[in-house]
Formats: C-alpha cells, sequence, structure tokens
C-alpha cells in the first residue's frame, strides 16, 4: 500500500534563506505517493519596520532561483501571494517581471529576427520596417510598458503620416509576430497586439491592362527592353525570375523557358553580403517550372542572343547591351525606361512592370484556359491566388452577361 503525507495548513517557523530573519514557512494539504515528506510551496520572510511586522513573499522561480512574491501586512498574504506565484512556475504560466524590461528594439533586433529563418529579401524587408516604422516609435521602451493602447496609438500614429490602411495592416502583422514571439519566449503574459482596431481597408476592382493598352504601351518602350517586355506579357514571370534569365534556361527545340534562379535586388545596408543584387538558385516558389511559349518569342530571345554573342550562362537582360553583364537593376528600369513608357503611352491608371504579370494570367482565363494549368504557370501556391485573375478584363462583365442572354434565349419559347 503506498505511503502519503499530508499536511493541513501548517507553519513553520525557521532562519530564512535570505538572511538569519525569521521566516514562517507555509506547507500547504499535498499528497505525495511513495514518500512521507511534504514540499515547501512558499515563504513569507518577516521584517519589522517602525515597530511594526511585515512580511515578504519568496518562491523558487523555474530556474531555481528565489523570488519576492511582494511584501504585505500579514504572513498569510505573503505566502498566499508566493503561492500564487509558485503555481504559475508549475503549470508553465509564470511570467519573469526582469525579462520584460528588455526594450523593443533590443528584442526585435537581437532576439526576434535573428531567430527567424528568412529568405534575403524578407530579411531585408524586415529591417527596413523595423529601421523606418517600428524603431523610432517603440524602440526605448521596456516590452512590459507596451500595452495594447500604445499599439493603438502607433496605429493612430501611422495614420497621421499617411501610411494607407493595407500598409498599416502588412506592418501590425510584422508586429503582432514580434510580441507574439514575447509571449512565447514567457517574457510577456499577453500580446498587445491581439486586439488592436485597424482602419478599414476599401477594396478596389482591380484593372488589367488590355491587349490593346499593351501594343500601345510597347510602342514606347525602348527598342532594347522590346525582348525583355514581350517575355514578361508571354510567361509572366517575375521581374527577378526575368533578371535572372539566361540562354541555358531556352529549350529552342521543346519550345520552353524553365524558370530555375532568381535575382534579389536589396539595400546595400540590408543586405547580408553588403551588395545589391543576389543570386538565389530557386524562384519564389522554391520549385523550378517550364513554361511553353511561342515561336515569334523565341525567335525574338534567338536573335537578341546572337546579336550580344551571349555564352550560355550569361544573362539574358544585363543592366548594358554586352556579354556577361551585370544584373538589370527594378528600381532603375521602372525609374528611366518603364514610367516614362506609361506615361507617353496616356495609359491612365497606374500600371507597374509587375502589372504585366497581372496581364499574363487574366488573358490566359479569359481565353478559356485550365485554371489549373494557370496555376502551374504561374508558379502560384494556392489555386485561390489563382482565382483572384478571373473576370478581371474590362469586357468580362459584357461577356458574362452575354452568356447569360444567350443561354435565355435558347431556352425560350
Amino acid at each position: 500500500m503506498q505511503a502519503f503525507a499530508q499536511v493541513r495548513g501548517a507553519f513553520l517557523v525557521h532562519r530564512g534563506p535570505w538572511s538569519s530573519s525569521p521566516v514562517v514557512q507555509c506547507l500547504h494539504t499535498r499528497c505525495i505517493p511513495g514518500s512521507e515528506e511534504v514540499t515547501a510551496v512558499g515563504w513569507a520572510l518577516k521584517r519589522i519596520r517602525s515597530g511594526k511586522p511585515r512580511y515578504t513573499g519568496a518562491y523558487r522561480d523555474d530556474g531555481g532561483r528565489l523570488r519576492s512574491a511582494g511584501t504585505f501586512d500579514s504572513a498569510r498574504e505573503a505566502i498566499d501571494s508566493a503561492r500564487r506565484q509558485e503555481m504559475k512556475v508549475g503549470d508553465g504560466t509564470w511570467i519573469d517581471p526582469a525579462a520584460g524590461r528588455i526594450t523593443f528594439a533590443e528584442y526585435a533586433l537581437e532576439v526576434w529576427l535573428p531567430s527567424r529563418h528568412l529568405e534575403v529579401s524578407t530579411r531585408a524587408g524586415y529591417l527596413s520596417n523595423l529601421r523606418t516604422h517600428f524603431v523610432p516609435y517603440f524602440g526605448p521602451m521596456p516590452l512590459a510598458k507596451i500595452k495594447p493602447s500604445t499599439v493603438q496609438g502607433w496605429v493612430s500614429h501611422a495614420v497621421e503620416l499617411g501610411l494607407s490602411p493595407r500598409s498599416i495592416a502588412k506592418y501590425h502583422t510584422m508586429l503582432h509576430s514580434i510580441f507574439a514571439r514575447a509571449v512565447r519566449d514567457r517574457m510577456l503574459a499577453f500580446n498587445p497586439c491581439a486586439a488592436t482596431e485597424l482602419p478599414k481597408i476599401v477594396l478596389k476592382k482591380t484593372r488589367i491592362l488590355t491587349p490593346a493598352e499593351f501594343e500601345l504601351l510597347l510602342t514606347e518602350i525602348p527598342d532594347r527592353f522590346h525582348v525583355l517586355v514581350l517575355t514578361a506579357i508571354e510567361t509572366g514571370l517575375r521581374w527577378g525570375e526575368l533578371a535572372a534569365l539566361r540562354p541555358r534556361h531556352i529549350d529552342f527545340l521543346r519550345r520552353t523557358i524553365t524558370v530555375q534562379e532568381t535575382i534579389v535586388e536589396v539595400s546595400r545596408k540590408d543586405s547580408p553580403t553588403g551588395q545589391r543584387m543576389i543570386l538565389k538558385p530557386y524562384p519564389k516558389d522554391d520549385e523550378p517550372r517550364t513554361l511553353r511559349v511561342s515561336p515569334a518569342l523565341l525567335e525574338s530571345i534567338s536573335t537578341r542572343i546572337a546579336a550580344l554573342d551571349l555564352d550560355r550562362d550569361d544573362l539574358l537582360f544585363p543592366s548594358s547591351e554586352r556579354a556577361a553583364g551585370d544584373p538589370l537593376s527594378r528600381a532603375t528600369f521602372n525609374t528611366r525606361h518603364w514610367r516614362p513608357a506609361v506615361a507617353r503611352a496616356g495609359i491612365d491608371f497606374p500600371v507597374r512592370m509587375h502589372d504585366l504579370r497581372h496581364a499574363h494570367a487574366s488573358w490566359l482565363l479569359a481565353g478559356g484556359a485550365d485554371l489549373a494549368a494557370v496555376m502551374e504557370r504561374m508558379g502560384h501556391a494556392q489555386i485561390m491566388t489563382t482565382q483572384k485573375y478571373l473576370h478581371t478584363l474590362p469586357d468580362a462583365d459584357d461577356k458574362a452577361l452575354a452568356a447569360f442572354q444567350a443561354v435565355r434565349r435558347r431556352s425560350s419559347p
């Protein structure tokens, strides 16, 4: 038969672990199978100040260190406080009061960011966000002092600065992640971003470049970039994938282009190597993909390779028109060539180079291409991403109405 030790509300007075001052030790009711010893739950250190006794509750944290649970007028209050803290230590909910003293800047830059496994571009973006949006506001604040009202104040500050609701939501997601990690690290009891009220995001209908608008824009693109833009509209490649294309990625016999690499462009201050252009041996979706292209595009690419005398490992679209050239900067291309061409073409809505990717997907779906095939061609991880391109051309609604009326006429007597 197992032996049980049981003590009810017992108090022991002895010399304390901190000093020779009397200590009241509480041994609350506890049964320990197979033992006759009772584990102490809390202590109260008795101190005399101005002739009046005061009691400081004491307990051991998860590292075995002795901690104060506060000072009270009675031993019972002190011991109860110590017991509550030890219960938190036991169930894993105890928070070290000293942990929250680390500043936001120290935690975000020295703990949170180094612990993340991030792509180069993502890491650079996080560094830029911390430097621009978070450290100036939260930087010197101790984590424990950042309350939900503090985060709400940051949102109001961001609105005053003119940030869009969508941008604020994106930055708030990152901020939430920082504090979520602090909660997991037992540095905070709760996430101050948990119930933030964010500005309402009003969704706008996406405007997609039509084939006619694209042809108009193409006439304004400098000749040296014609093949680049034609490749973009026919393949839907991301900028980094376009910039990393090489002759060895082109299969003229099978009429395909294989996406195997991408070039990431980051600021030097946020780059782990100090370089602005960093080659990644895999695309954004982490898997190479092969796309069928037209004979006309292949002929244009072949002419370009011959004209520049490109080797199979040279960049197809370098920054200068020569073999063994350096990667073309997206920022430079946009500023010097793309935006002026859009303006000259008289396009009456903002069009980015990346919008050619959206146009590619929309044209495919409008032409009746299979949704799964478009998803694979675009390199989307989820079909939901591809579905957003359905019915995005300006005449999509007219076509839908025409289809409805055709069916209705067939069913009419």
